[in-house]
């Protein structure tokens, strides 16, 4: 393989049909319900869903101003010059490597690539396209000639660097919560919401793992029959916590099996055979911890729809990569199981696994290192008499849809 430093050249590859943009964009929201929206009417569409056709009033914006998901794509605001100067910074974290891994497998047009991580990981190369690139430390001077800065560091290096990365001219896609409920920077989820890519000044949020894998599967549920209630449970892998958390669970299952202590290092917990509260500081106001509180909001702010009620729980899993997810919907209007397999079945980004006669539904072993987010599981919920709920299963890559890929996505549509 050939040796490069922290930068390297490469030439643009035919451009190559991965996706299709015309899915990826679906139809608009539906207002929140008839009582907050009281000018529309109710109408059933072409698959006999209920759905509004009048536009979600201002009032049921977020509450920031945020425009809701929209059936008309705007020309989003692109990359100054094409092929591109990417960045990555983060390179050699879990999510790091997996945004390596998109680009090359997506032919992702590149003119030169740069890696940069802590001091303490500068010097690791990476392969790339056939060529070693070296890692380098990150500094105040990185970001010149960069037209794309992929982040993956963290939302106090996002905080510190993003910034002066956008003063150079580069446009930062960043993986962390440090701009997510900024009411200047788009939260996107390019398969909801493509439109806000438009509205960028320079800084695109990736939303949190759990908040993708979650919305994907209902956004096509949502745009025909709006959902005015969702509880959330969620099973999360050690891939959410980073490398360290995947190379503890490995090393505490191998103790535990051999029959040896390993006391906990990086997650609170011991992890081998156990599950606990996702490791993140609960507010005493609420009882909500920061993973379960980032779910709510970010939900609210990609639906278009702050006044959506959400309840979310978060469990950490001895599982190694990909969530798992149970959800329970109650919808605006009666909506039967077969209705959700039919809107479900061909929406982007998602796979339907429902098979109830071999009592086969999405898992975690099988959505690792798969690109869409596997559903199944769906069935009326017997608790709603009146026919409005549902609810389903999902598992997804928490290193591909839920970080690295939904970030290369959003990259793809800022290409001149």
């Amino acid at each position: 393989m050939k040796r490069a430093d922290s930068a390297h050249d490469f030439g643009r590859p035919q451009a190559q049909d991965h996706e299709n943009p015309a899915r990826a964009g679906v139809g608009g929201v539906c207002a929140l319900s008839s009582a907050t929206n009281p000018s529309s009417r109710p109408r059933r569409d072409s698959d006999g869903a209920f759905c509004f056709s009048a536009p979600v009033s201002p009032a049921q914006q977020w509450r920031h101003n945020v425009p809701s998901p929209s059936t008309n794509p705007r020309q989003a605001p692109r990359l100054r010059r094409s092929p591109p100067v990417v960045a990555i910074i983060g390179a050699t974290g879990a999510v790091g490597r997996e945004l390596l891994g998109v680009l090359e497998r997506r032919e992702f047009p590149l003119a030169e690539l740069r890696l940069y991580a802590s001091q303490r990981s500068a010097g690791t190369v990476l392969p790339f396209r056939g060529n070693d690139i070296t890692v380098a430390a990150l500094n105040d001077s990185t970001f010149a000639g960069v037209d794309l800065a992929l982040f993956s560091a963290g939302a106090k290096t996002a905080r510190q660097y993003a910034p002066a990365a956008v003063r150079h001219g580069a446009v930062v896609i960043d993986n962390s919560s440090a701009f997510r409920m900024d009411p200047a920077v788009p939260l996107v989820v390019p398969e909801i919401n493509p439109d806000e890519i438009a509205r960028h000044s320079g800084i695109i949020a990736n939303p949190n793992c759990a908040a993708i894998i979650a919305l994907l599967p209902l956004w096509p549920l949502h745009r025909r029959n709006p959902i005015r209630r969702a509880i959330i449970a969620t099973y999360q892998a050690a891939s959410g916590a980073g490398a360290t958390a995947m190379a503890e669970l490995r090393e505490a299952t191998r103790a535990v099996l051999e029959g040896r202590a390993y006391p906990p290092r990086v997650l609170p917990h011991p992890y081998a055979f156990n599950l606990f509260s996702h490791d993140t500081p609960v507010d005493p106001a609420t009882g909500y911890n920061d993973e379960e509180t980032k779910v709510i909001n970010e939900a609210r702010k990609i639906f278009g729809a702050p006044e959506l009620r959400i309840g979310v729980t978060c469990i950490r899993v001895p599982v190694l990569r990909a969530h798992a997810m149970a959800l329970t919907i109650e919808c605006e209007h009666p909506i039967t199981a077969d209705q959700a397999r039919a809107f479900l079945s061909d929406a982007p980004g998602l796979r339907l696994v429902d098979d109830a006669e071999r009592n086969r539904f999405p898992m975690p072993s099988e959505a690792t290192g798969q690109d869409e987010v596997l559903v199944g599981r769906i069935r009326q919920d017997l608790s709603d008499p009146s026919g409005r709920s549902l609810a389903l299963f999902v598992a997804g890559d928490q290193l591909l849809k839920g970080a690295a890929l939904n970030a290369v996505q959003i990259a793809e549509r800022l290409l001149p």
